[in-house]
C-alpha cells in the first residue's frame, strides 16, 4: 500500500484526485494538509472524507514515515518550496500543473529528486482524458495513414472571466499543449498568436499556437469566448479525417464528495472516422469513446516508485512545456491588439 499525502484542499483535489482515488488498489490518501485559515469556515467539507485525516500541522505530514508521496495541489507560486520540502524530507512528489512558476525552478526540482533517489513529477493527468484517449488509438490504428494536421480546442464561454493577467496558457492551454508534446515531442518550429481580446498587452484570454512538425501543423486554440461548441479534436490524415467532440469526465453531488463515473460514454459522443481502406473504398466509422480515468496516471507513478518503470510524464516534457508557456506569455505581452 502507498500511503498519499495532499496539501491543498481546493478543486483538483476535491475533483481530479480523490474520486478517482477512491477505492484504488494499493493506493491510500492517509493525510490532507490544509492551513489554518484555509480552514476557518471550510470544516464541512472535511467530513465528506472520514477516512482522511486533515491536519493544519505541516511537519506532521513531512515526518509521517508511512507517508511515500507527497502530492503537492496549491497555487503554482507555492509548488517549488513545497516540492522542495517533501524532497527533502525524503517523499516522492507529485506537483499539480503547472509544475512551476518557470523551467529553471522546475529543473532545481528535478535535480533535488535524482539527488535524493526519488521521484518528482508532474500531474500532467489530462493524457487520461476519455476524448484524447479515443484519439491515440485512432492514430495508433493506422487509419488515417500520416497525420497532416490537428486541431486542439479548449474554450468556454466565459466573459466574465476575461480579466487582467496572464492566466489562460498557466490554467487551460497548458493541457492540450502537454498532450501534444507527449505525441509529437519537440517541434520543429512553434508560431505564437497569444493576445488579449478585452486587455491588450495585459491578458493571455485568446491563444492560438501552431506546432510545426515537418509537413505537419498541429494547432491548439483556447478561448474564454467560444459560445458554440467546438469539436475537441479535428484530425486530417492522407487516408482519412477523425472528428471528436469532448468527453464528460465526473459527476458532482450537491452535498457529499464528487463522485466520477466510469460507465462507457453515450454512442452519441463518439467520436467519428472517415478513411479509405486498403482497397480503395472509403468507409466511415462511428469510434467508441474511451473512459477517463485520472488514477491510471498515479498506478504508472505508484509503478515507476515500487519497480523502477519509467516516470509517465518526463522531465524534459515537463521542462519544454513550460518554456513555451513562458514564451506564449512574452508574446502576450508585446500583443497590443
Amino acid at each position: 500500500m502507498m500511503n498519499i499525502a495532499m496539501i491543498g484542499f481546493g478543486n483538483a483535489v476535491v475533483n481530479y484526485h480523490l474520486p478517482y482515488l477512491a477505492g484504488r488498489e494499493g493506493i491510500k490518501v492517509k493525510t490532507i494538509f490544509r492551513r489554518e485559515e484555509d480552514r476557518v469556515g471550510d470544516m464541512e467539507r472535511e467530513a465528506y472524507y472520514p477516512d482522511i485525516a486533515f491536519t493544519s500541522d505541516l511537519n506532521a505530514v513531512l515526518s509521517d514515515l508511512d507517508i511515500e508521496l507527497i502530492v503537492v495541489a496549491t497555487h503554482v507560486d507555492s509548488h517549488f518550496e513545497y516540492a522542495r520540502l517533501a524532497l527533502e524530507h525524503g517523499k516522492h512528489v507529485l506537483v499539480e500543473k503547472p509544475f512551476a512558476s518557470t523551467s529553471g525552478e522546475a529543473r532545481r526540482i528535478f535535480e533535488l529528486a535524482e539527488r535524493k533517489n526519488l521521484i518528482a513529477m508532474a500531474n500532467q493527468n489530462r493524457r487520461f482524458d476519455g476524448d484524447f484517449l479515443t484519439l491515440k488509438k485512432v492514430m495508433e490504428s493506422g487509419k488515417l495513414g500520416s497525420i497532416v494536421e490537428i486541431q486542439s480546442h479548449y474554450d468556454y464561454f466565459r466573459p466574465a472571466w476575461v480579466k487582467p493577467g496572464f492566466t489562460m496558457l498557466h490554467g487551460l492551454a497548458v493541457h492540450p499543449i502537454d498532450q501534444l508534446i507527449s505525441l509529437f515531442g519537440r517541434a520543429d518550429r512553434i508560431d505564437y498568436d497569444v493576445r488579449s481580446l478585452a486587455y491588450p498587452g495585459e491578458s493571455d484570454d485568446y491563444v492560438d499556437i501552431d506546432f510545426r512538425y515537418g509537413k505537419a501543423k498541429m494547432t491548439v486554440k483556447c478561448s474564454l469566448l467560444v459560445s458554440i461548441e467546438h469539436p475537441k479534436f479535428v484530425v486530417h490524415g492522407d487516408r482519412g479525417s477523425f472528428v471528436k467532440y469532448s468527453s464528460g469526465h465526473q459527476h458532482k453531488n450537491e452535498h457529499g464528495p464528487t463522485v466520477v463515473s466510469f460507465e462507457p460514454e453515450d454512442e452519441a459522443n463518439w467520436g467519428t472516422l472517415r478513411y479509405v481502406d486498403d482497397d480503395g473504398n472509403s468507409r466511415t466509422e462511428k469510434v467508441p469513446s474511451e473512459v477517463t480515468d485520472y488514477g491510471i496516471l498515479y498506478e504508472q507513478l505508484l509503478a515507476a516508485i515500487r519497480h523502477g518503470t519509467d516516470k509517465p510524464v518526463k522531465d524534459d516534457e515537463v521542462l519544454y512545456v513550460l518554456d513555451i508557456l513562458q514564451q506564449g506569455v512574452e508574446v502576450a505581452k508585446q500583443a497590443q491588439t
